[in-house]
């Protein structure tokens, strides 16, 4: 069995005393895991690090084992080292694919997207915005997408300020009624409109984090999600309390 394909690195962890486990994010192959021998080499070490970009070959006697790779670098993302902001929303992608998504299942769009979004790491005053409108594609990838289009109450798709936490519908201040205190918020950059300043987006990621977590979660099996997003938007969110 042998394929070849790019892929984002997702992450990896030490096999034996010279080789590592790599999982890798493919538009064609989905979630892959491989063995890279000797990927604890000064070589090869900055090539399998979290978001590189590689161009790589699998190989397996049976489809079902885990199999080889063999990786060459095409981008390594090394700017992110030196950036607190572009690395903690770097790991917080790695993170939620490895964690979200299932193995060998392609997902050419997300893959797209997800590449797409790393290529914006180092644009801090871009990217939190680019993550929010990636992290909206990721729930509708998953199955879990909103639908904001109008109000689910009343069917007006005017004066929509709020999310339904049950259905991850639009809410109209009138069609929440006595329930506003239970709804989630809905800023217009969750719906693409208006000029999406930080605070707007702080609030949104609260909304899609509500469903990533009580959602999403539940549905992998009760885990709680990796720690990673929740550093990143603390970290964004501090950026807003910086003079």
């Amino acid at each position: 069995m042998e394929w070849r394909d790019q892929g984002i690195v997702l992450g990896s962890r030490k096999h034996g005393e010279t080789s590592v486990i790599v999982e890798v994010f493919t538009p064609e192959h989905g979630r892959h895991s491989g063995v890279v021998r000797g990927g604890t080499s000064r070589k090869m070490t900055p090539t399998l690090q979290a978001g590189a970009q590689v161009d790589l070959r699998w190989r397996a006697r049976l489809e079902e084992h885990i199999g080889s790779f063999t990786i060459e670098p095409l981008r390594s993302r090394a700017v992110v080292l030196s950036d607190r902001m572009a690395l903690a929303g770097m790991n917080a992608v790695t993170s939620l694919l490895m964690f979200c998504l299932p193995e060998r299942e392609p997902h050419p769009e997300l893959y797209a997207r997800s590449e797409q979004l790393l290529d914006l790491l180092g644009q801090n005053e871009i990217w939190p915005l680019a993550y929010l409108k990636w992290e909206l594609a990721f729930l509708e990838e998953l199955g879990f997408g909103l639908d904001l289009s109008e109000c689910a109450v009343t069917g007006a798709r005017d004066g929509l300020i709020y999310v339904s936490p049950k259905s991850g519908r639009a809410v109209s201040g009138q069609g929440a009624g006595d329930w506003a205190g239970r709804m989630l918020a809905l800023p217009p950059c969750l719906r693409g409109e208006g000029t999406a300043p930080d605070e707007e987006v702080i609030q949104a990621l609260g909304t899609t984090g509500y469903f990533m977590e009580h959602k999403v979660a539940p549905h992998l099996g009760h885990k709680p999600l990796p720690e990673t997003r929740g550093r990143f938007v603390d970290l964004f969110r501090r950026r807003l309390t910086l003079p």
